[in-house]
């Protein structure tokens, strides 16, 4: 089972969680201006990486607050989880993303 680490509770299983999809997505800043085709993209398209990803999560099973979860999308693995206010912090590429040889 996943560990998702809560900021304010600590680590928890994934159930306790639901996923609110990718993290730092910004609000358009002319959101009248938007025709329906760019409110559809806005709406429903999001990155789909191999490898790390920002995520919104929510801890439903616990504090109830939202925080930001950086996630490589091939193990699965957490490898940060940050309060919405705080800056998404640099993680180092694994040796496979740097392109090394293995």
């Amino acid at each position: 089972m996943l560990q998702i680490p809560c900021p304010w509770c600590g680590p928890r299983d994934e159930t306790e969680f639901h996923c609110g999809g990718q993290a730092h997505v910004p609000y358009p800043a002319a959101p009248g201006e938007l025709n329906d085709h760019e409110w559809g993209e806005y709406v429903f398209y999001r990155d789909n990486p191999k490898g790390t990803r920002a995520e919104r999560w929510m801890h439903s099973g616990g504090c109830r607050r939202w925080f930001n979860v950086l996630r490589d999308t091939v193990s699965y693995q957490v490898l940060a989880a940050y309060r919405t206010d705080e800056p998404r912090p640099a993680i180092h590429p694994s040796r496979e993303e740097a392109g090394a040889p293995r």
